[in-house]
């Protein structure tokens, strides 16, 4: 008899397939795109099973089944009052995201109108498939992960059996000069502070070098923003796991995302807990941007 059953699903492009590759490298009986009418027949033949390589299965189900996702939900309902048991894996990502992932991979989508609108695809994707959100045990938003990453947080849960977090909180360090991320949920500027840019043995350096974060961080009014800006992050991560937010991207902004914004990122990153039921990375996303533009 199986001793964990996995239902991967979720939004077209969003990474299923690695997914179910990640299980399957793992040791799980993988099955993707069953009919839904055999899924509850699947999950007798796990039982009856006396094959330990079946112990562990997942399946893959998306929006390819059409319009009988629709008859999903009264087949998980039945598999819980045989007492079956099994756990929902959602994944997700930005409309952005997938669109740019389409454009890349030029396929089709399954949604798509006659006219071949990939936006159009998603929203009714997206309303389809929103029971199955609701239902889900886990969700995952792919937006921001690499495979590595993907694959980590994959392995934790259903290999290793750890605790999964909810929310993943990214804090981004950026140049205004290259434009406030378009992911970004909280934006705070620190241009207020000196630049170490004007600063002839500081400004080939950045953030993450010691002489140019002791400078920023010398000043009392970087400390006291650092202060309250911890308390506030701190304050607001409950309240979003609480709501069921999964993605959380905190972003920083200088003038060339090299120096200050670096220095602040990295302290928020080094204050924060990530051991409090939320997920904690980092990213400079132009650090290397204002190096190329000045050449040095």
């Amino acid at each position: 008899m199986y001793t964990r059953l996995v239902i991967v699903t979720g939004m077209s492009g969003a990474g299923k397939s690695s997914v179910l590759n990640i299980l399957e490298d793992a040791g799980y009986y993988c099955v993707d795109n069953l009919p839904i009418p055999l899924i509850k027949t699947f999950c007798q033949l796990l039982i009856n099973s006396s094959d330990d390589k079946m112990n562990h299965a997942a399946i893959g189900v998306d929006i390819r089944n059409g319009d009988g996702i629709s008859g999903l939900g009264k087949i998980l309902d039945e598999l819980i009052n045989e007492e079956i048991p099994y756990e929902i894996l959602y994944l997700d990502a930005s409309d952005r995201v997938l669109i740019k992932r389409y454009k890349e991979t030029r396929r089709y989508h399954p949604l798509a109108g006659k006219d071949g609108s990939i936006e159009d695809g998603i929203t009714k994707e997206r309303e389809k498939l929103q029971f199955l959100r609701k239902k889900a045990d886990y969700i995952i938003d792919t937006s921001r992960l690499l495979t590595r990453d993907l694959k980590k947080t994959i392995t934790e849960i259903f290999v290793q059996d750890m605790g999964f977090n909810s929310l993943m909180v990214t804090i981004m360090s950026f140049g205004f000069k290259f434009g406030i991320p378009q992911e970004a949920d909280l934006v705070f500027d620190v241009r207020f502070l000196p630049n170490p840019y004007y600063i002839e043995e500081l400004k080939k350096l950045s953030g993450n070098d010691p002489p140019v974060f002791e400078y920023v961080m010398s000043f009392e009014a970087a400390r006291e923003f650092a202060d309250k800006l911890t308390d506030m992050i701190r304050f607001l991560i409950p309240n979003y796991i609480n709501e069921g937010k999964n993605q959380l991207v905190i972003a920083i902004g200088c003038t060339g995302g090299r120096h200050r914004s670096v220095t602040f990122a990295n302290e928020l990153y080094k204050r924060l807990p990530s051991d409090e039921g939320y997920g904690l990375r980092i990213e400079h996303r132009d650090m290397e941007n204002e190096k190329i533009v000045k050449g040095f």
